[in-house]
């Protein structure tokens, strides 16, 4: 099927102002661009370039002003929902490559450290591997209530202590759990169709999921989890993968820019110019 994402930003800065974008769809293998645009008004050149975590990002200056970026873009993907391997197996600690060993370890917003005894304690008589994850993903759905405030300062400490938060935290606290278990685990975030949801639909924005990473036969990979929805889901398209929301923020200033409005989109189809 062909998704049509996109999304649009407006910023007004008192001067010339540094800028980061993250907003087209990570490099992975189950989706492709068929076509993207960039757009700003007044008209900017910007320049992009792949970041540590093969996240594309684009930088740019923001002119003295008002300034409004958009991107769209028509992605062509699956329409099967998320996989599901029940038998998938933890790997143990010594046996993880090494470059996955990277995502059981504490981060800004996700304090496993600080959460590894209640993890232990809430999860510790589950059966490690899928069976584990998919009683952290319970644990939040049943939970946390979705739609509390959070701030960008809110760590998944905070989230466990308030019983609430968005989708974001909800994402931060299942990795918070799966590294405190030994479950290598990270962020993402991307858009996501109403396809496989329930009307009436929110308002369209980003989403939050997290991917963790389990052996399926010989060989460990990634597998998407989602703890606010709770069952698989299709038309994820990734934009930002890390270990937090820190690594991959939607758009970075550096000077005085204030933010003035954001509008988000993913449905079925191809763009209007196609």
């Amino acid at each position: 099927m062909q998704l049509r994402v996109g999304c649009e930003f407006g910023y007004e800065a008192t001067g010339d102002v540094p800028a980061i974008l993250m907003v087209a769809p990570h490099p992975g293998a189950r989706h492709a661009i068929v076509r993207e645009r960039w757009e700003s008004n007044p008209p900017i050149v910007g320049q992009e370039y792949a970041d540590l975590y093969a996240n594309r990002a684009r930088r740019l200056v923001l002119p003295e002003g008002e300034t409004t970026l958009r991107y769209d873009a028509t992605v062509e993907l699956s329409d099967d929902p998320d996989a599901v391997a029940p038998m998938a197996r933890q790997l143990p600690i010594e046996a993880l490559p090494p470059e996955i060993i990277f995502y059981t370890l504490a981060s800004r917003y996700c304090l496993s450290d600080a959460l590894s005894a209640v993890a232990w304690k809430l999860f510790g008589a589950t059966e490690p591997g899928w069976a584990r994850v998919q009683a952290v993903c319970d644990w939040i759905h049943q939970n946390i209530t979705y739609g509390l405030h959070s701030t960008p300062l809110t760590t998944s400490a905070d989230i466990y202590v308030a019983g609430g938060g968005m989708c974001r935290d909800f994402a931060h606290l299942a990795v918070t759990f799966c590294r405190a278990l030994g479950i290598p685990a990270r962020y993402v975030f991307g858009y996501m169709p109403d396809i496989s949801l329930t009307p009436p639909y929110p308002t369209m924005d980003f989403h939050a999921w997290f991917e963790v990473y389990l052996a399926d036969g010989d060989d460990g990979r990634w597998w998407t989890f989602d703890a606010r929805f709770n069952r698989p889901l299709i038309g994820r398209i990734p934009i930002g993968i890390g270990r937090d929301a820190v690594d991959v923020p939607m758009v970075t200033t550096y000077g005085p820019a204030m933010f003035k409005r954001m509008t988000v989109w993913c449905d079925e189809g191809a763009s209007a110019d196609e």
